[in-house]
């Protein structure tokens, strides 16, 4: 049973990335993000995920400073955005990204958006980033099992880890089974589907049984599936509730009925047209 935050899940190079941390999307780059930070660290989080596009690195990394925390304790993650890629840009926007942070390393790099004719090239300088010590682990978002594929074709250092859209709603088993055919880890982002799975009576109903809400019973089944977390919230009382899931296990029987949920919904944009959906 996974019984506390402190819980980590050991990437395929052996380092260790914690199973439930942090999400920052929308945060303001200034008190939100670090009065959130700061609750989130005092209740036990130990794993920060930004990225360049949320335009808040300079802020996590002021109040990762402010915290007193060691560095080597907290796993910091931000992620190369989708203008950025490319072989001639690739490796200028981590830098930047460090600096504006003011850290010496990143324990996680994303590339962001599988980019077509760009995430490949991309994916070479992440290599050379990792070999060179300045990422500690490498992975890429928002990706389908061709993308995988093809970095795989590529050979090298492979994504450790796999950041997709991921809740009830959206399970997509078979990328599951292959990143852990190929040790990838799976995280999750908008794991309560911005919301909207709040509201599902079923998930209600095993949340009476418990004395839990229907996130901290959502934010368990990721766990329990194996899948990593970031759950994101600037509000003390949720970032809180959000952490208490360590004192109980729903049985496989709910995992099954809460699997059963799935319908495909998006709350994001799919992997193969986010360039026409984002308008890019």
């Amino acid at each position: 049973m996974i019984d506390n935050i402190q819980h980590k899940m050991q990437l395929h190079n052996g380092y260790k990335m914690p199973g439930l941390g942090l999400g920052v999307y929308k945060a303001d780059n200034g008190e939100e993000i670090n009065n959130a930070i700061q609750v989130a660290l005092q209740t036990g989080y130990r794993l920060i995920d930004t990225a360049t596009f949320y335009g808040n690195e300079k802020g996590v990394g002021e109040a990762v400073r402010k915290s007193n925390i060691p560095r080597e304790e907290i796993f910091i993650a931000s992620k190369l955005w989708i203008d950025d890629q490319g072989a001639e840009t690739t490796r200028e926007a981590f830098e930047e990204t460090l600096n504006r942070m003011e850290l010496e390393y990143l324990d996680l790099y994303l590339i962001h958006w599988p980019k077509p004719s760009k995430y490949l090239e991309s994916w070479k300088i992440l290599q050379e980033l990792y070999r060179e010590g300045k990422i500690k682990a490498i992975g890429v978002c928002n990706c389908m099992i061709h993308h995988l594929e093809s970095i795989r074709e590529l050979g090298g250092v492979q994504p450790m880890v796999l950041q997709n859209e991921f809740h009830p709603k959206l399970i997509q088993q078979d990328i599951l089974d292959y990143c852990k055919e190929n040790g990838i880890q799976y995280q999750a982002w908008s794991p309560l589907m911005r919301g909207e799975i709040l509201d599902n009576e079923l998930i209600k109903e095993i949340a009476d049984k418990y004395g839990k809400s229907v996130a901290q019973i959502v934010i368990r089944w990721d766990l329990q599936k194996g899948v990593a977390t970031i759950p994101k919230s600037v509000h003390e009382s949720r970032i809180k509730e959000n952490a208490d899931v360590f004192d109980f296990e729903l049985t496989q029987e709910e995992v099954n009925e809460i699997d059963e949920l799935e319908d495909h919904t998006r709350t994001g944009a799919h992997p193969d047209t986010f360039m026409e959906e984002m308008d890019l």
